[in-house]
Formats: structure tokens, sequence, C-alpha cells
């Protein structure tokens, strides 16, 4: 299928914006005409994902465009890499590994990236607005532009990415259009009691429920409670990014698209409706870990990046008390909530009571957490879904409340009360 070219993308091409941007315009028609897109449109911001060092290859990308002096046309922030270069002791890899690693940071900077280094940059004090349309990667990022903040951006990936950055271009395709925003399933959660929902670890199991049945469907969820925070909508999208390939998701009377059930479809009939019952949320949560026991060797929280709302709600579970000597306690946040937490007073307690502060990467991509043979607690399904295949280790899922009290005791708290009362 034939793209229609704007006047500067044909300049692009053309090597009149320079050979960088001509490598990438190739790359973004050549996606185009794959997405059977039939011309391309402006984007306005982009969230790198391609600066995670996975090997070779991906800094071999990232030089040939550095040496061909590439710069970005837009607004680009980057995603989590592979070392904190606030807290480098805390990396336990190879040498060379890291060594490599930072090459390709520094070469997304150089391209004129902003050094965010989190994989929530809706999190930063610049994001994009309802309608807006935006290239970016990552899949907790993506799902919760498209969802609760009403941008648009596809579904894009390493190497994508960057090239959108470079020509401020993107297919007009996919997740960019109305017609491809749409709900497929609904999920109708009136079964489920209101206690339950009123709890911040019962969105990261739902949209684990969620990707599981939706896979790279557009679910609905109708029966949530109106105004669903941030942080729960957060906790919900990467789970349901992580166990399926969800990119968007309504919730009705919360997300941006989905005032009403019927706005969520556009007026269409949902393919499917599955019902949300108490005995299927409890049987998701169980999914989550891989193991019971009665000791635990580490905590780690913040996947997606832990905000300022959440370490606050941390600094104030911990109270006076602290880390078990035999738990490495782990909490991954960007740099820049990092920072404004510390102006609040909520970092230097967490610190001298044990906790440990990671950024600009995490701990299940990342080796970081130190050896453990007993099993790592954590309140992120997300963390929970790819720890066990990355890092080797048996994880217990739980609410922060049960994350604390495990920690600060040693042995496994949870309060199961919670799933069950009517």
């Amino acid at each position: 299928m034939n793209v229609n070219l704007s006047e500067f993308d044909q300049r692009c091409l053309d090597g009149k914006e320079g050979s960088a941007a001509a490598s990438a315009m190739r790359v973004i028609v050549r996606l185009a005409e794959t997405m059977e897109a039939t011309e391309l449109l402006d984007v306005t911001s982009a969230h790198i994902d391609s600066c995670l060092y996975h090997g070779p290859a991906v800094l071999d990308f990232a030089k040939w465009l550095d040496d061909q002096g590439a710069k970005v046309r837009i607004p680009t922030t980057l995603n989590v890499s592979s070392l904190d270069l606030i807290h480098p002791d805390l990396y336990r890899g190879d040498k060379d590994w890291g060594t490599q690693a930072r090459l390709l940071m520094d070469c997304y900077v150089r391209m004129g990236c902003k050094p965010t280094w989190t994989c929530a940059p809706y999190q930063l004090e610049e994001r994009p607005k309802l309608g807006e349309q935006v290239a970016w990667a990552e899949s907790n990022a993506i799902v919760f532009a498209n969802s609760v903040l009403g941008a648009r951006t596809h579904r894009y990936g390493d190497f994508i990415d960057i090239c959108a950055a470079i020509c401020g271009r993107a297919p007009a395709a996919g997740l960019h259009l109305d017609k491809n925003r749409r709900g497929d399933i609904l999920f109708r959660v009136h079964e489920l009691n209101d206690s339950l929902m009123d709890r911040d670890v019962f969105y990261p199991v739902l949209g684990h429920f969620l990707g599981k049945h939706a896979r790279n469907g557009i679910p609905v969820i109708q029966g949530l409670p109106d105004g669903v925070s941030e942080d729960r909508l957060k906790a919900l999208g990467a789970a349901a990014a992580s166990s399926g390939s969800v990119g968007m998701f309504h919730a009705v009377g919360s997300t941006p698209e989905a005032s009403t059930t019927e706005e969520a479809f556009l007026g269409f009939e949902p393919t499917e409706v599955i019902e949300v019952t108490p005995e299927k949320i409890v049987s998701a949560r169980n999914e989550l870990s891989t193991i019971s026991a009665s000791k635990i060797g580490a905590v780690s929280l913040g996947t997606p990046h832990y905000s300022v709302q959440e370490i606050k709600k941390l600094f104030e579970l911990f109270g006076s008390e602290s880390v078990d000597p035999g738990v490495n306690f782990y909490v991954s946040t960007g740099r820049d909530v990092l920072t404004e937490a510390s102006l609040r007073g909520y970092v230097q307690p967490l610190e001298d009571a044990g906790v440990i502060f990671v950024t600009d990467t995490c701990t299940y991509i990342t080796p970081i957490m130190e050896s453990v043979t007993l099993p790592v607690m954590t309140d992120s399904a997300k963390w929970a879904y790819y720890a066990p295949g990355n890092l080797g280790v048996q994880v217990i899922f739980g609410a922060v409340e049960d994350c604390v009290a495990s920690g600060i005791s040693g042995d496994l708290c949870i309060d199961n009360n919670i799933w069950f009362d009517g």
C-alpha cells in the first residue's frame, strides 16, 4: 500500500533533513505500509524504550543513528535503563554489560532525549493531554497514556520509538484513530463488594484478570467506583499489559473516553461479556504467587515506578518501625519523584528504616537485588508476572500493607479477609 507523504516526509526521505532523519523516516514509512496506513501524522512527544540494554543490537542501532548526527524533533523522555546512576553501588551485574548499558544511555542523551529514566513518564510535570497524538513505547506507559490521559499512541517498541522521535511522525493507524479505540469486551464487576474495590491491591489483580481474557483487545470495565485514582489505574493497566497485550482500557466513570458504557463502545455491542466474580478475582490473585511460605527474603515495590503518593503511603505505613535485618526492602521510582518525595520529608525516614530506593531502572530487569533463597514479596502484578522468569525467584503477591508488615517482621503477614468479607 502506498503512503501519501507530506512535503516534509519527502524531504526527510530525500536526505534534505539529514541522513539520520532519512534513516528514521524509511523505518516509519515501512511501518506505515505494514500497518496499511495511507498517511502519517504529527506526534508531539515520544517515550523511548530502546534505551534499555538487551544486548549489542540495541547499542548498534543507537550508535548508527548517533553517528549520523541524529537529534529528536519533539520532546522525548527515556524509559528505565539498565543502570541506577544515582545509586551505582547497587548494580551487581557483569561489568562489561554495565559499560555497554552506559554507552547506550549516553547515545540517547546526545540525541536530545531527556534523561528521565522512568517507566512512568506520566508522573512528570509535563504530559500529553486528551486527544494529543504521541509515540510512546513501554507497555505500562502506553496503556496509561491511551486510557487514563486519553492521549493517542499505538503500541510502539524498540527502534520504532526513536525513529518517530527523530521524525516527529507516526503512521495514522492503530490506536491513533477513533475507530480503533472503542471497547471490545465488557467486564462487569457488580458482584464485588465495595470494601474490596476501595483497596489498592484489588486493581493490579483485576488488571491481571483483564489481560488474560482481553489479550490484545480493549476491555471496558463496568461497575467500578467513579473517579478511580491514577495510581490504581496505573496498577490495573500495567498488569493488563503484562498478562495480555492490552494497549488501552476503558473504566466507566473514571477514564476520559468512557463517561458511559455506550461511549466506551462507540455505540457498538460488546463481542463478549464477562462477569468478574469474587471467585475469579481470588483465583487471579492466587496466580500471582508462586509459593506460600512463612518467611521472606526481600520485598520489591515500584513496578511501575512508585509515585509521590505511593511513597507517602509507605512512609505512613512504616511509622516508627524498621525493616527486619534479614529482609532487603527495595522501592523503585523515578528520579524526579524521588526528589519531590525527599523534599516532602518521606525518603530519609524510610531509608533510616532500611528501605532501599532504586532509580533509573527496575529490580526485575537489572541485577540489583541481593541473592535470596527465600521468596520475594511484591504488591505489583507486573513484577510478580515477570520476576520468576527473569530472576529465578519465588514470588508472593500481597497488598502494600502486607508487604510492609512482612518486611518488618521477616515472616509472611497477609490479610486474606479482605478478599472474602462482604
